[in-house]
């Protein structure tokens, strides 16, 4: 009972930046959104398309309610507060085509502990051994291989914003490494806050596709 009580708290707390955004959304011209961010507008249907990685969400305006690309629910507020403000955010800049590491990012210096932990440490964790599976993973939404570490690519995670994932096996020496790089462009569509949102829901995307390849 104390650890459903715990649950709801947490989905509550979580559901609180969500309802916020979704306040600000309503006053945003979609249009211009779109414009923005790249992303397409039917306004039919008063509809937005954010395509992440593999996926597509469907962003309902004005009410800005989120959902899969095939209507049904989604029951992460992280996600779609990601979603939301990725929208808002947004800047029509294009890629610099120079990476940066978190670090270089505004505010990176303050939340560089925990992006390291909840985001490079994962990462290792869970491809540094199992670069065929990273590979596989990678290749299935198209992204290209950079030369960086023992092994790396770089995909686009949203629309301009693009993410390097590197790797270096472990051996009886060093232990399994990683580390995750952006384009110098990414200040213009998130903040370091956002972005170790970023690098999580990343790595869980492709983790779940090198678990289908296998």
């Amino acid at each position: 009972m104390v650890y459903d009580r715990q649950a709801v708290e947490e989905k509550r707390k979580e559901k609180l930046p969500y309802d916020h955004y979704k306040s600000i959304f309503k006053d945003r011209d979609p249009h211009q959104v779109a414009e923005n961010t790249g992303c397409i507008y039917n306004e039919e249907i008063n509809e937005l398309i954010v395509k992440m990685m593999d996926r597509k969400y469907i962003v309902k305006y004005p009410t800005g309610e989120i959902l899969n690309e095939d209507y049904s629910e989604i029951d992460n507020y992280s996600l779609k507060t990601l979603v939301l403000r990725y929208l808002m955010n947004g800047k029509p800049v294009a890629p610099f085509h120079k990476d940066i590491t978190y670090r270089d990012i505004p505010g990176g210096n303050v939340y560089y502990r925990n992006f390291h932990g909840r985001c490079i440490t994962r990462l290792a964790r869970t491809f540094a051994n199992n670069l065929e599976g990273f590979e596989k993973a990678c290749m299935s939404i198209g992204a290209e291989k950079v030369p960086l570490g023992d092994m790396a690519y770089k995909f686009e995670f949203v629309n301009n914003v693009f993410v390097t994932f590197a790797l270096w096996r472990g051996d009886a020496e060093f232990s399994a490494s990683a580390q995750i790089l952006f384009d110098g462009n990414v200040s213009f569509y998130f903040d370091a806050e956002d972005l170790a949102f970023v690098g999580d829901v990343s790595i869980g995307i492709l983790k779940h596709l090198a678990a289908e390849n296998r």
